[in-house]
């Protein structure tokens, strides 16, 4: 099992849609966010991308001197950047951060956002050119020097002269809920992704990618993006779930809503479909709540409970066959110490906190200025 964070480059706080408890976010603070995440033993970070974040790219080329495990997920994006461009930023960062590099392939839902970037195709044929972004991407990446003519992308003789550290290339994340999205997942992706579903529905999708890829002479791996809501027992994780949103009225609801109703993205309108915009039954499977999709686009359900409880959800997900869970929570630095000091020992991680009991440091704080913490037995 392999756990990710999140660098919440949007902005955070301790409260959904509110400016209470708000942060800004700037270079120091996610120095601090990913230095975290990289000691606590997370296996990686997600940089969101979109004209509500600053640069992905760029956000993580500085964490790469601050770090030394930690990797990095970050999105390409099929229509605003070439593919013979973005295979050599992929290569780039890949041999600067010593193999560092998973790719996001994001090929978006917002037909208005894309607009203003300049794209203007409609759902499907969005897909269409990711699949021939990725066709170009990938060969080059492998060493390949690339004449390419299709329908959305043509390039002539394209080659990467460096090439990356991970052979053939690193690895490709992707999500999506469409039947085009499949298809360009069985094609090219290594890891598919999907949103923090019900565990039938994730089911559902697991089975599809996974007999198209198979189609196809393909294997495919799978993960999921949850926030996570974890406390010492269930009753402090529920109300720290009603805490999170507050100061979230029925008109931001609404605003929010309206927002994400013009948006074409499959995945999008199954996250709306979670809660319809009612906060009054947000529990939509056992210790999943869809709260964080009020007003939240993207990924908008967060496992909540104890420890032990929400591990036991992790563990149904994976009986699936997901592998990677990509994590967050508000505020993102404190809650990735919270993840890793509660949720971390309940897991069969990859990677371990880089510091513990035994170690030379301070290990909590001495009582009385003598004893250490770990001689004592804790009462009950």
């Amino acid at each position: 099992m392999e756990v990710f964070w999140f660098i919440p480059t949007h902005g955070d706080g301790r409260y959904l849609g509110s400016s209470k408890g708000a942060r800004a976010v700037d270079d120091a603070y996610t120095r601090q966010i990913a230095q975290a995440a990289d000691r606590l033993g997370f296996g990686g970070v997600l940089i969101p991308t979109g004209s509500s974040c600053e640069d992905a790219w760029v956000v993580a080329s500085s964490l790469i001197p601050v770090t030394t495990k930690l990797k990095f997920l970050v999105a390409v994006r099929p229509g605003l950047m070439s593919p013979t461009l973005a295979a050599r930023m992929a290569s780039t960062f890949d041999r600067l951060s010593g193999g560092r590099l998973l790719v996001n392939v994001v090929t978006g839902g917002d037909p208005v956002e894309l607009a203003a970037d300049g794209l203007f195709l409609d759902h499907d044929a969005r897909y269409d050119l990711t699949s021939e972004f990725l066709e170009v991407w990938r060969r080059e990446l492998a060493g390949e020097t690339v004449d390419y003519d299709g329908q959305h992308i043509r390039v002539e003789g394209g080659k990467v002269l460096y090439p990356p550290v991970q052979g053939p290339y690193p690895p490709l994340y992707f999500g999506g809920s469409s039947a085009a999205a499949h298809d360009v997942a069985a094609d090219h992706i290594d890891v598919y992704l999907t949103w923090g579903e019900p565990p039938a529905e994730v089911a559902a999708k697991i089975a599809k990618v996974r007999k198209l890829a198979a189609e196809r002479g393909r294997e495919v791996r799978f993960g999921i993006r949850l926030h996570v809501i974890v406390r010492e027992t269930e009753e402090e994780a529920w109300a720290a779930a009603d805490d999170l949103i507050k100061y979230v009225d029925d008109e931001t609801i609404a605003a929010a809503q309206k927002v994400f109703a013009r948006f074409d993205s499959v995945g999008q309108k199954r996250m709306a479909n979670l809660h319809r915009g009612d906060r009054s039954a947000l529990e939509i499977s056992p210790n999943l709540w869809s709260g964080i999709g009020l007003v939240r686009g993207g990924a908008g359900t967060a496992l909540v409970g104890d420890p032990g409880t929400v591990a036991e959800r992790m563990r149904e997900y994976a009986d699936l066959g997901i592998e990677t869970f990509i994590f967050s929570g508000y505020p993102h630095l404190e809650e990735a110490y919270r993840v890793a000091d509660l949720l971390f020992p309940h897991l069969p991680l990859e990677h371990k906190q880089s510091t513990g009991p035994t170690s030379t440091s301070p290990f909590g704080e001495l009582i009385a200025n003598q004893i250490k913490p770990s001689e004592r037995t804790p009462v009950s």
